[in-house]
């Protein structure tokens, strides 16, 4: 039997477990941090590849909040979470820029871009320090997902 804290419930899940809704609530946070910077990517015709930092402290945050239990999981977690929020971010700013361009919607150019033109594209848009960004977010992401 554990002693209980006044004023707070205990927890159902085991140390090592984690909660079925902390996966899509992981996935929601991915694709909602995503649309944002696709938002503000496509308002300002910029990469703003410093968005990449805002995204590992929010992935972390997240499994924070999820109850993902400490270790090297959650770090590995944490990293694919960011390299998935920055792939989704370039993947839509390309599309929506592309499709501003051909009279497409952002989503039907996201869906007729080619994973080769969109890494062209990509590499084109992204210089040295858009790289430097995004290397620190990963650091980011390791660090403070501990």
């Amino acid at each position: 039997m554990t002693a209980s804290v006044p004023g707070r419930q205990a927890s159902r899940t085991s140390r090592g477990t984690i909660p079925w809704i902390s996966w899509p609530l992981l996935v929601l946070g991915i694709c909602g941090f995503a649309a944002a910077w696709v938002t503000l990517g496509f308002y300002n015709g910029s990469q703003n590849s410093w968005m990449a930092m805002i995204a590992a402290l929010d992935v972390a945050w997240m499994l924070r909040l999820g109850r993902w239990p400490r270790g090297p999981a959650r770090i590995a977690v944490a990293l694919l979470a960011t390299v998935a929020i920055v792939v989704l971010a370039n993947w839509g700013i390309i599309a929506a820029q592309l499709g501003a361009m051909l009279g497409l919607t952002p989503w039907a150019s996201a869906l007729k871009l080619g994973f080769h033109h969109a890494w062209t594209l990509a590499q084109l848009a992204n210089g040295a320090g858009d790289m430097a960004w995004l290397l620190l977010a990963l650091l980011v992401a390791a660090v403070t997902a501990r």
